[in-house]
């Protein structure tokens, strides 16, 4: 599979999209719990795991 941006933003909302959905499937907190404070922090989380995973993959291909 080629990552491209397409793909990349792709993939990165089917897992924010598939864990929020099952957050909100499971009797653990509110839907609002999980929209409101959740899925932001997730989305940070996963912006920044991502910039950190491309800068050590641009690392690793210079090296």
């Amino acid at each position: 599979m080629e990552f491209n941006r397409t793909t990349t933003i792709g993939l990165f909302a089917a897992v924010i999209a598939i864990g929020t959905l099952a957050l909100i499937a499971a009797p653990m907190m509110t839907a609002q719990t999980v929209l409101m404070m959740v899925l932001p922090s997730m989305v940070v989380f996963g912006l920044i795991t991502f910039g950190i995973g491309l800068k050590h993959g641009q690392y690793q291909a210079a090296r």
